[in-house]
């Protein structure tokens, strides 16, 4: 089976398939990748965050219905936390979306973290390559919801939004560091709850702070919405889309995507080479004999990674490849 071919002219069965496959590390994903990677860079990535219980799955839900008022397709990629018995996702962010899952114009795929850290799974960048290879205009990725280190998010997506809730600690979160410096637009769901406007006010101070230390070309709006009312999410699809309209005109939305290249990159040449290296040391036995000599004291980890990565480094490719 042609399964690019196949993903190109818009089966969900190849999509699934690849997804798989990648989520595995299956080897057979590879070729596929490379087949459709030149059909991908024209979907919007949106950035869904924020802490557990603010309504990240709902609000997502109503904003995946907003957009297709609109006439343009969605991809949803919902990260949930990992089974620590199976591996696969606990939560499954398609039971509570599964009036969209009929929708031929969306395509949900839950993920789990399988222990990745940051509030996305290692195979998230590519799953969203995959859905923009399919033809998705907007790509929305819904994180874990861990709390403040959730911001791996940013180097995936092309506008971020942060979800808050009042009556979380989201008052003395908004005064921190982390993920309340990654977003783009803040969302104060629930807001039919006592406190929304507290939360809404510290917000707005704390922007307001930003913006008087460092001039940027975008202010991030401080929005209210109550998404199982359906309110506020026009509101918040306006203000993405004008976010996205800033990148475009200033150029950002370029320089956002080439930095992301450059780190996928690198961090695939990274995963590779510790792949290779790691399966030489350990089918050679020699990886055992130097663990065994830094419990010994005989030598040390940093003078050994030297040694290793200096010889790697300077081996010409085909002692590499039968070393």
């Amino acid at each position: 089976m042609d399964y690019a071919r196949e993903i190109l002219q818009g089966s969900p069965r190849a999509v699934a398939r690849l997804m798989s496959w990648l989520e595995d590390e299956d080897e057979r994903a590879y070729p596929v990748m490379e087949e459709i990677y030149r059909h991908t860079g024209k979907a919007y990535i949106l950035g869904i965050t924020g802490s557990p219980g603010a309504g990240k799955s709902t609000l997502t839900d109503k904003l995946t219905r907003t957009i297709r008022r609109k006439g343009l397709s969605v991809g949803i990629v919902a990260v949930d936390p990992s089974s620590p018995f199976t591996g696969g996702a606990v939560l499954g962010d398609r039971v509570r979306m599964s009036e969209l899952s009929i929708d031929p114009g969306v395509y949900i795929r839950s993920m789990a973290t399988r222990g990745f850290l940051g509030g996305i799974s290692k195979a998230t960048a590519d799953v969203v390559k995959v859905l923009d290879a399919f033809g998705k205009d907007v790509i929305i990725i819904e994180t874990v919801g861990v709390g403040q280190d959730e911001v791996d998010i940013i180097g995936l997506a092309d506008t971020t939004c942060l979800i808050l809730v009042p009556g979380l600690g989201d008052g003395i979160q908004s005064m921190k560091a982390g993920v309340m410096e990654i977003a783009d637009i803040f969302v104060v769901n629930k807001a039919d709850r006592a406190g929304a406007d507290q939360v809404v006010a510290e917000v707005c101070a704390r922007v307001d702070q930003d913006s008087h230390i460092k001039v940027k070309d975008w202010t991030p709006p401080v929005l209210k919405t109550v998404a199982v009312e359906d309110q506020g999410l026009e509101e918040l699809w306006q203000a993405i889309d004008g976010h996205r309209a800033m990148l475009e005109k200033t150029g950002k939305l370029h320089e956002k995507r080439r930095e992301r290249i450059c780190n996928e990159t690198l961090r695939m040449i990274h995963n590779e080479l510790f792949r290779v290296v790691r399966e030489q040391l350990q089918d050679s036995g020699q990886l055992d004999n130097l663990v065994t000599d830094i419990l010994d004291h005989k030598r040390d980890p940093y003078s050994i990674m030297r040694e290793i990565t200096g010889k790697w480094i300077s081996l010409p490719q085909h002692q590499k490849e039968t070393s």
